[in-house]
């Protein structure tokens, strides 16, 4: 179960301090899909970034009964100087997974498909390597919640496909809070829905019916 209490984030740039996120309250249940609709700017990456404790709330609180993955498809958080092979290797061993390290480095290369690039620093990378990067590394361990920030939309067609069938593979053993401007994904691969509109989060049981009020603005 994840539940945000009164969330609020706001980013205090040069021109705006308004708020990104207001008074979030919402229950995420154990084993549900969820898919995150709005339109640019609503606060979707934002919102994901709370949820996998990349970032922090101005005010109220995020409540994770469960191990969380970091948004898959942000590319982020990687150290730029080390290769892929290093940043796979540093994050294996913050998991606790020595003794699985050779099988995590070897499901990551393969998953990502990035050939020579692998054992290259990470900043010479484009953002789509990094996402491929990120997205294997995410698979490459057991999470109870994977975050997913347009994951599917990285790489050519057949990789995209690879991404969906790994997601659906997940689903049944894991669950999914997914950033998608593919409506067939999300229907596809979500039970649920939270439609955030001018900061704030409305929950839908049904994915269908939260993509028809967000259609409906």
């Amino acid at each position: 179960m994840i539940e945000a209490i009164g969330v609020y984030k706001r980013y205090r740039h040069h021109r705006t301090r308004d708020w990104v996120l207001k008074d979030l309250s919402f229950t995420i249940p154990t084993g549900v899909s969820v898919g995150l609709v709005g339109s640019n700017g609503a606060g979707k990456s934002t919102l994901l970034r709370l949820i996998g404790g990349m970032d922090t709330p101005d005010r109220g609180g995020l409540v994770r009964n469960c191990r969380v993955s970091w948004p898959i498809g942000l590319g982020g958080g990687f150290q730029g100087s080390m290769t892929g092979r290093q940043n796979v290797t540093f994050v294996a061993r913050i998991h606790g997974n020595e003794k699985g390290m050779e099988r995590i480095i070897h499901y990551v290369q393969e998953f990502a498909e990035i050939g020579k690039a692998f054992d290259q620093p990470v900043k010479t990378y484009s953002s789509g390597m990094r996402a491929r990067l990120a997205f294997g590394l995410s698979l490459a361990f057991d999470f109870d919640v994977y975050l997913s920030d347009e994951a599917t939309a990285v790489g050519d067609a057949v990789f995209k496909e690879k991404a969906k069938k790994a997601f659906k593979d997940k689903v049944g053993q894991s669950s999914l809070i997914m950033v998608s401007h593919s409506e067939g994904i999300l229907k596809e691969l979500c039970q649920a829905g939270i439609w955030l509109r001018k900061g704030q989060a409305v929950w839908f049981d049904d994915i269908n019916d939260a993509l028809a009020e967000y259609r409906k603005g």
